[in-house]
């Protein structure tokens, strides 16, 4: 079955980006293969930018181009009130958090990807390829495994970071994430043994099926395009704003 994400496209001198300095090497999906993430790539007003932070921008961004997506599918194909409201939850929350990485990798000069990691898009094929409660069951818990994966990445970001506005980021990811998480529990589907082991002991995929393919240079940036139709979950989420800050 042929999907199509809603996007818009962005063309414009601050959100494409071709500086080879901060293209993002390695980014893996859900994993972390840099060897030095503390080292740090750029000095901003918003305050230094290490690997680790420009990596996580870019991890912000992946996840909601499958993420989103799925949420779509869960929408349409769910086949219960609750994992049709966890289908909105991540539409809605990955618009917001995929508005908020663009501006950042904006002001910061990062680059960013247009798709997800072949994993990721593999992820969103697996599911749409079932249906019925096995739909339910395997969307739930491929997306809560995804979840609690970066969730520990979002604090360590959070509690390290000295640039502002990547701060900023961290805080509000950190509540959508927490939300996903939630919601997706409450459908009564999550399998926590199978959630656990998969969490802590993921696969050892080769570096190409983890990475987003980076963007051609001058490639129009694709955008999430917010859903007006559904309930705004997060209204009351700071977005990171642009100006330099210390705090």
């Amino acid at each position: 079955m042929e999907r199509r994400i809603r996007t818009t496209v962005f063309v414009g001198g601050a959100l494409v980006l071709t500086c080879s300095a901060l293209a993002y090497p390695s980014v893996p999906g859900v994993q972390n293969a840099s060897n030095n993430t503390a080292r740090i790539i750029a000095n901003t007003p918003y305050g230094p930018l290490t690997e680790a932070d420009r990596d996580f921008v870019v991890k912000v961004r992946s996840a909601g181009l499958w993420e989103y997506p799925l949420g779509e599918l869960s929408m349409e194909k769910g086949t219960t009130k609750a994992v049709k409201e966890a289908g909105e939850h991540l539409v809605v929350g990955h618009a917001l958090l995929d508005a908020s990485s663009r501006k950042v990798a904006a002001e910061l000069n990062i680059t960013l990807p247009n798709q997800a990691s072949p994993q990721q898009q593999q992820f969103v094929a697996t599911v749409d390829a079932k249906s019925g409660k096995e739909f339910d069951s395997t969307a739930v818990n491929i997306m809560r495994v995804t979840h609690g994966q970066i969730f520990p990445t979002i604090g360590k970001i959070r509690a390290t970071t000295q640039n502002t506005l990547v701060r900023r980021l961290a805080d509000q990811a950190n509540d959508v994430v927490l939300d996903h998480i939630t919601v997706l529990e409450k459908t009564g589907l999550v399998n926590f043994d199978q959630a656990n082991f998969q969490q802590t002991t993921p696969p050892k995929l080769p570096r190409e099926q983890l990475t987003p393919p980076v963007p051609q240079p001058g490639a129009p940036v694709v955008a999430l395009t917010p859903r007006p139709d559904l309930p705004n979950f997060y209204g009351g989420l700071a977005s990171p704003g642009p100006s330099p800050s210390s705090g």
